[in-house]
């Protein structure tokens, strides 16, 4: 008896053999890859899944456009705050990136004797790429940032919900003028911003470096066309106002209702409408190029 409990016990600490370990190894193996598989499916579906609601979000703002011009005067100081106060950020950011452009692009075109070309260069780079995508930058960081905050704010006060109980609706209400308000701002602060950063140019170019005015304006007009250059540049903008106007108000709306969510949301807005931008930017480029080259 004590030598069969001797021998179960030996054959229960025995150590595996090789052919027992490769097995245990493919499993675990398996296992892990079987785990990073499910949460890479479950990562892919709920990327999926927020898109099609941020469509549906969408869709439910354009629904409420007509409730949102109806409020014209709602529009109307949505504009204000997303455009006007937002004017001093971007006149400014465009003028110093226009001297700052003109003196790099000077040191270049000099190396070639082509220093006569600075004005061209510099509207070029400002209408068709500078222009729009710094100044969706710093609209997101101003504007967006904001919008998120205070519609965010809404909800953690319940004044949405208050809107819901008096058979008002948030999205007609609060939403949609704030979304079109952004979209409506939007180009027309990137035309702003390439047209103070053209002037810095200017001041750099012409005033500091000395280049002939003549030289500089007459190459800008005779390089820089409304069609692709000025309308591609319009495009973008159009794009970027309504990309980084949706973010703001579906973050703002989908804020969990607390101090920390709010701060949150605000984050978010402003991350990923940068990414947003940058990449639209480049899917933008790759077409817009495209068509040039075929045309």
């Amino acid at each position: 008896m004590r030598q069969r409990i001797r021998s179960s016990a030996n054959l229960s600490t025995a150590r595996p053999t090789g052919q027992c370990r490769s097995t245990i190894r493919r499993l675990r193996i398996a296992t892990g890859v079987a785990y990073w598989l499910r949460r890479l499916g479950g990562a892919v579906t709920g990327v999926v899944a927020q898109l099609g609601y941020v469509a549906r979000f969408l869709m439910a703002v354009l629904w409420h456009t007509p409730d949102a011009f109806r409020r014209l005067h709602l529009t109307l100081r949505e504009i204000y705050f997303s455009g006007v106060l937002s004017l001093v950020i971007i006149l400014m950011s465009g003028l110093f990136v226009g001297m700052v452009l003109s003196l790099q692009g000077y040191e270049t075109l000099k190396r070639y004797g082509a220093d006569e070309q600075l004005g061209i260069l510099v509207a070029l780079a400002l209408v068709r790429e500078l222009g729009p995508v710094l100044a969706g930058l710093l609209f997101a960081s101003r504007a967006g940032s904001a919008i998120t905050a205070e519609i965010g704010l809404m909800k953690t006060t319940e004044q949405l919900a208050a809107m819901e109980m008096m058979a008002v609706d948030p999205l007609a209400r609060v939403v949609a003028p704030r979304f079109w308000g952004g979209v409506i701002s939007m180009p027309l602060l990137a035309a702003l911003f390439s047209a103070f950063g053209i002037f810095g140019g200017y001041l750099v170019g012409v005033r500091l470096i000395g280049i002939d005015a003549g030289a500089f304006w007459g190459q800008m007009k005779a390089g820089v066309d409304v069609w692709p250059d000025v309308t591609n540049g319009i495009i973008k903008s159009l794009v970027f106002g309504a990309a980084v106007s949706l973010i703001a108000v579906f973050e703002g709306y989908e804020a969990r209702p607390t101090a920390e969510g709010v701060a949150t949301a605000t984050t978010r807005t402003v991350v990923i409408s940068s990414l947003t931008i940058l990449a639209l930017d480049f899917v933008m480029t790759v077409f817009m190029f495209r068509g040039a080259n075929v045309g």
